[in-house]
C-alpha cells in the first residue's frame, strides 16, 4: 500500500516555531518595564477626573467630593481665624492724662476769661474796637456773631459765665475723653452747665467752653499691638476632623477656602506636578511589579516560560490600571463600582488561581496608593477579588460565573459592614445607594469576566475549560468519526483519558485538559484505522504484506494525520500539542527490530526513519498522556497476571521513558512520577484484571439439586484472550501466561 505521508511532509510536525530563551527573556523584561512605566504614569500623574480634583476657592464643584477615610489635620485657615478673633478681642490700650489736661485747660480758661473781662471793662474802647480786640485773641476761638453775643451779656450774666465756664471744663475733663470721643464730649457741654444761667449766658458759656475741651486719653499703639500679638500667639493650632464618607463638597457648590484646604490636606486636590512625585510613583510601581513578578515565579514558575500568559497578565493589568485611574476618585460610590473582582476572575480562569490571588493583592496596593490610604477600598477590592477567583476557579461551567458573582457580593457586603457598622454617619438614602452599588459590582464583575473569558480566549488562542467541556461531548464530529471508524482506538482513548485525568489531578496539573487531550490524541488513526492492531480484530494484519519501513511510516503518519484533522476541525492549539507530543521522539520498536533482522548483512538501518517526529512532551499534561498511552497499550498487550507484575511493568515503562530523555522538557519531578505510578497501577488493575474461562453449559443429565461444588480448573496453561495492539512501538503478539501466575477468583454460588 502506498504511503501518503512522506518523511519530508512529516518534518513540518517536528516542532513549532518558538522564541529562543534569550528572546523570550528580553520580551518578558520589556513587558514588565512597560507595565512599570504605565503604573508610574497612573499613580504619579494627575489627570482630569482622576483621584484628585482641580478646584480653587470660588469655583463650582463639578461632582460630589466624599472623604475616602477619616482624617484629622491642622488647618492653617481655621487657626488663623481663631488667632485673629483672639487679637481682635483685645481692646485698644490708652494712656490717661485726665488730671494734667483738666488743670491745664481750667487754668487756660480762667486766663482767657480774665482777658475777655479786661476788654469788656475797658470803656475807652468803642463796641467795634472791643469786637476786634476779642477777635484778635488767639486763644479765643469764637466767631464774630459769638463775640457780639458775649458783649451783649450784662455784667451779672458775664460774672456767672466766668464762674461757670471753668467749672464746666473741670467737670467734663474729669471723664476720659478719647480723640474719637471729642465731638461727643463737646456736644455734651450745654448739658453740663448750671441750670440757673440765663439762656444768653448758657449760649456764651457753651461757646467759650466747647473749644477748650480736648482729649485727655491717648491710644498706646505699641502696647496695644504687643497685647494683641500675645493673645494671638496664645491660641493653639486648630485641628479639623473629616469623617469617613462625609461629603466635603456637593456638585454645584461654590468652594470656600476652607473646602479647598480640606481637599488639599486629605490629598484630594490636584497638586502641582514635580519630579519628587514622579520619583515616588516610580519607586512604588517598581516595588509592586518586582515583588508580584517574583512571587509569581515562585508560586507558578511555568508562567515565566509562557509568553502568552505573560502577555495576558500584562494586558489585563494595563487595562485595569487605566480604569482605576478614572474610577478610584473622591466620590461617594464610584470607587466601590471598580470591578477588581473581574480581573481576578479572568486571571483565575485564563491562567491560574494563584496568579489571580497575587494580582488581587497587587491591585489592592495600587488602590491604596490611588485612594490615599483608604482602608475600606483596599480591603473591599482584595476580598471581593480573591473570593471571586476562588469560587470561579477554572470556570468549567457557566454557572460558576453566577456563583462567583454571588461570592463577590457577599465579600463586598461583609467587608463594608466590617468597616462601617452601624452606619451612623450615613443617611438611609446613602445606605440604600451603597448597597445597590455593592450588588452591582458583583454582577458587573462576573459579566466582564464572562465576556473577557470568551473574547481573550479567542484572541490569544487559549483553550478554556468551557471549550474543553464542549469538546469532551461524544457528539463532536471527530469523536463520532473515531467511534465509527476506529472503535478499538476509541475504547483505548477512553481508558487513556481516565489514566491521564487521574494522574494529572494527582500531581496538580490540569486534569480536564489531560482528559480531553487524551480523547483526541489518536484521531489520526481514523484515516487508516485498520493498520492499527486494536482495530484489526480477527482479520489478517495488512502489515504482513508491507516492508517494515512502510509499516513504520504508516504508524508514524497518524500524528501528522491527526494534526491535519485538528486543523480542519479547528481544535484549540493546546490539543494540537497532545497529538504532536504523545509519542515524543520515541522509536517504533517492533518494526525497527523487524527491519534490522530483515536487513542484509552489513547494511545499516537508519534509526531516524523509525522515530516519531516529536517534539518531546513540553507540558506536564502532554507528558502524563504520553505515559498513560504507553502503559495502557503495554498492559493491554502483555496482560500482567498480578498487581506486582502490573506495578513492575508500569515502573519499567516509565523508567524507560525517563532514561530515553522523553520527559526532559516536561517539568515533571520525581515526586510527580511516583504519584503517576501509583495512579496508573490503581486504574489499570481495575481495567485489565484477569478473567476466567467459563465452562460449557451443563447438560440436562448433569443438573444437581444440591449445593454445587467449587469449580475446579485443570492445572494447565491458560491463554488469556487479547488483541494485538499498537503500544506506541508497533505490532505486538499474543503472550501465554501460566496459570500459576494468574490470580483468578471464582464465586462459590452461580
Amino acid at each position: 500500500m502506498p504511503v501518503t505521508s512522506t518523511p519530508s511532509q512529516l518534518s513540518r510536525t517536528r516542532s513549532r516555531i518558538r522564541a529562543t530563551p534569550s528572546l523570550q527573556r528580553g520580551l518578558l523584561g520589556a513587558l514588565l518595564i512597560a507595565l512599570t512605566l504605565l503604573m508610574t504614569f497612573v499613580v504619579g500623574w494627575n489627570l482630569p477626573l482622576s483621584s484628585r480634583i482641580d478646584l480653587k476657592p470660588g469655583q463650582v464643584a463639578p461632582f460630589d467630593v466624599v472623604a475616602p477615610r477619616q482624617f484629622t489635620y491642622t488647618s492653617a485657615l481655621v487657626t488663623e481665624q481663631a488667632r485673629t478673633r483672639a487679637a481682635n478681642a483685645i481692646p485698644d490700650q490708652y494712656d490717661t492724662a485726665a488730671g494734667a489736661v483738666r488743670r491745664e485747660q481750667v487754668g487756660f480758661a480762667r486766663a482767657l476769661l480774665g482777658d475777655i473781662s479786661a476788654i469788656r471793662a475797658d470803656t475807652a474802647l468803642a463796641r467795634a474796637q472791643q469786637v476786634d480786640a476779642l477777635l484778635s485773641l488767639d486763644a479765643l476761638l469764637l466767631t464774630r456773631e459769638a463775640v457780639e453775643r458775649l458783649l451783649d451779656l450784662t455784667t451779672a450774666e458775664w460774672m456767672q459765665v466766668t464762674v461757670e465756664a471753668p467749672q464746666a471744663i473741670d467737670r467734663l475733663l474729669r471723664d476720659e475723653i478719647r480723640p474719637e470721643d471729642l465731638a461727643m464730649a463737646q456736644r455734651r457741654v450745654p448739658s453740663t452747665l448750671a441750670t440757673d444761667l440765663s439762656e444768653a449766658a448758657t449760649v456764651v458759656a457753651a461757646d467759650l467752653v466747647r473749644p477748650l475741651i480736648r482729649p485727655n486719653s491717648f491710644l498706646n499703639v505699641e502696647r496695644t499691638q504687643a497685647m494683641r500679638e500675645d493673645a494671638s500667639a496664645a491660641v493653639a493650632p486648630q485641628t479639623v476632623t473629616v469623617e469617613q464618607g462625609e461629603t466635603i463638597l456637593r456638585a454645584g457648590d461654590i468652594a470656600s477656602p476652607e473646602d479647598v484646604e480640606a481637599l488639599e490636606q486629605i490629598g484630594l486636590l490636584t497638586r502641582q506636578w514635580d519630579w519628587w512625585s514622579l520619583l515616588r510613583a516610580f519607586i512604588f510601581s517598581m516595588l509592586v511589579v518586582a515583588v508580584t513578578s517574583g512571587a509569581m515565579y515562585r508560586l507558578r514558575p511555568q508562567t515565566a516560560d509562557s509568553l502568552r500568559e505573560v502577555v495576558i497578565l500584562v494586558v489585563l493589568s494595563a487595562v485595569w490600571l487605566v480604569v482605576a485611574k478614572f474610577m478610584i476618585v473622591p466620590h461617594n460610590w464610584l470607587p466601590y463600582l471598580y470591578p477588581l473582582a473581574a480581573l481576578s476572575m479572568l486571571v483565575a480562569c485564563l491562567v491560574d488561581v494563584r496568579a489571580a490571588v497575587l494580582l488581587s493583592v497587587a491591585f489592592a496596593l495600587t488602590v491604596l496608593k490611588l485612594s490615599d490610604a483608604n482602608a475600606v477600598l483596599v480591603a473591599y477590592g482584595a476580598m471581593g477579588g480573591i473570593a471571586g477567583a476562588l469560587v470561579l476557579g477554572r470556570a468549567e461551567r457557566l454557572t460558576a460565573f453566577l456563583w462567583a458573582a454571588l461570592a463577590v457580593v457577599v465579600a463586598n457586603v461583609a467587608t463594608v459592614m466590617a468597616f462601617r457598622l452601624p452606619f451612623d454617619a450615613m443617611s438611609n438614602q446613602q445606605i440604600v445607594q451603597l448597597g445597590f452599588v455593592l450588588l452591582l459590582n458583583g454582577g458587573l464583575s462576573a459579566s466582564i469576566a464572562l465576556l473577557g473569558y470568551f473574547a481573550l480566549g479567542n484572541l490569544f488562542g487559549l483553550t478554556t475549560s468551557l471549550q474543553l467541556n464542549e469538546l469532551s461531548r461524544p457528539t463532536h464530529p471527530l469523536l463520532r468519526q473515531l467511534l465509527l471508524k476506529a472503535s478499538g482506538t476509541y475504547h483505548h482513548t477512553i481508558v487513556v483519558s481516565n489514566l491521564a485525568e487521574r494522574a494529572a489531578a494527582a500531581i496538580g496539573a490540569d486534569a480536564l485538559l489531560a482528559r480531553v487531550g487524551a480523547y483526541y490524541h489518536d484521531i489520526g488513526k481514523t484515516v487508516r484505522p485498520y493498520f492499527f492492531t486494536e482495530n484489526i480484530g480477527a482479520d489478517v494484519s495488512p502489515h504482513e504484506k508491507l516492508d517494515p519501513l512502510t509499516s513504520a511510516q504508516i504508524i508514524i503518519s497518524h500524528v501528522s494525520d491527526g494534526l491535519d484533522l485538528a486543523q480542519k476541525y479547528r481544535l484549540p492549539r493546546r490539543l494540537h500539542d497532545f497529538i504532536r507530543e504523545h509519542h515524543g521522539t520515541s522509536r517504533v520498536q517492533y518494526f525497527y527490530v523487524r527491519a534490522v533482522r530483515a536487513a542484509p548483512a552489513g547494511d545499516v538501518v537508519d534509526e531516524a526513519l523509525f522515530r516519531y517526529p516529536g517534539p518531546k512532551p513540553r507540558s506536564r499534561e502532554t507528558a502524563v498522556l504520553a505515559l498513560a498511552d504507553t502503559c495502557e497499550a503495554a498492559v493491554r498487550a502483555m496482560r500482567p497476571a498480578s498487581r506486582e507484575d502490573l506495578a513492575a511493568l508500569v515502573n519499567r515503562l516509565i523508567d524507560e521513558r525517563v532514561a530515553e530523555g522523553e520527559l526532559s522538557e516536561s517539568n515533571l519531578t520525581f515526586k510527580d512520577l511516583e504519584a503517576i505510578r501509583v495512579v496508573f497501577v490503581q486504574v489499570l488493575q481495575g481495567v485489565h484484571h484477569p478473567r476466567i474461562n467459563y465452562p460449557e453449559p451443563l447438560r440436562p443429565g448433569e443438573m444437581s439439586t444440591g449445593t454445587r461444588p467449587l469449580l475446579s480448573l485443570p492445572d494447565e496453561t491458560i491463554v488469556l484472550a487479547q488483541e494485538p495492539t499498537d503500544n506506541g512501538q508497533g505490532y505486538a503478539g499474543v503472550e501465554e501466561i501460566p496459570e500459576s501466575e494468574a490470580m483468578i477468583s471464582v464465586d462459590k454460588a452461580g
